[in-house]
């Protein structure tokens, strides 16, 4: 059997990278490790390494509230996941800000803040409706405005028209909904030195059911402004 070889080519480095697979009759080449490639196109900083606490988040928040019973209380769960949610949702803030400020913006890091945001916001929400704290209809019109707006951009980016899909100020209300409506739900609680009325299951409830909505109204100004390049396509073909 000849001796088969893994071509490895980054054009970000110019780089060809061959390694000798193990039946090759033990000969070895002298190569530059794949690694460099990796490092190419998937580069590690600050705001990386920030993005990535996000998603680490994911298993331990889901983890706190299928722990054998007697491990923890329900407040110290609950308090703990809320907690833990506030904190991945800052760090969202803090690497875009980092990036920008530090000048370590990357097609990577830009790639994968969204994917994280939505991943952590999904888990929620399904540990939410199993736990009966959150309408699985709310959670499914969240959920599947996220997949569906993100195929859309990146068809959008394809066709070389990301722009016209770019976040806009309905998105951003209905994040800022449903980044105060989850901790909530999680915590579900009464809030310290908070007024009488203001219990946390009916507040995040109403904030989630606001964000659905404007999660629809968004979805569908997201469709209208790439509906032109929609039909243009059509009408080439």
């Amino acid at each position: 059997m000849g001796c088969n070889i893994c071509v490895c080519y980054c054009h970000a480095v110019r780089v060809k990278t061959f390694s000798a697979m193990p039946h090759s009759g033990g000969k070895r080449y002298n190569h530059q490790p794949c690694l460099a490639v990796l490092a190419a196109y998937m580069p590690f900083n600050l705001p990386i390494f920030l993005t990535w606490l996000r998603v680490a988040a994911i298993p331990f928040l889901v983890t706190l509230y299928y722990l054998p019973p007697g491990w923890l209380y329900s407040v110290e769960r609950d308090s703990l996941a809320a907690l833990v949610f506030v904190v991945a949702s800052l760090t969202d803030w803090a690497d875009g800000y980092l990036a920008r400020r530090l000048n370590q913006t990357s097609a990577f890091g830009a790639f994968l803040d969204p994917v994280a945001d939505k991943l952590i916001v999904a888990a929620a929400l399904i540990v939410l409706v199993d736990q009966g704290r959150a309408d699985a209809i709310a959670a499914m019109i969240i959920i599947g405005r996220e997949i569906t707006i993100s195929a859309l951009r990146e068809w959008m980016a394809k066709i070389g028209a990301a722009r016209n899909v770019a976040v806009s100020m309905l998105g951003k209300i209905k994040t800022a909904a449903q980044m105060v409506a989850i901790p909530l739900l999680l915590y579900h609680a009464p809030l310290p030195f908070a007024p009488p009325g203001w219990e946390t299951p009916l507040i995040g409830s109403c904030l989630l059911w606001f964000a659905a909505l404007m999660t629809l109204w968004s979805m569908g100004y997201y469709l209208y402004k790439a509906l032109p390049d929609i039909s243009t396509r059509e009408e080439k073909k």
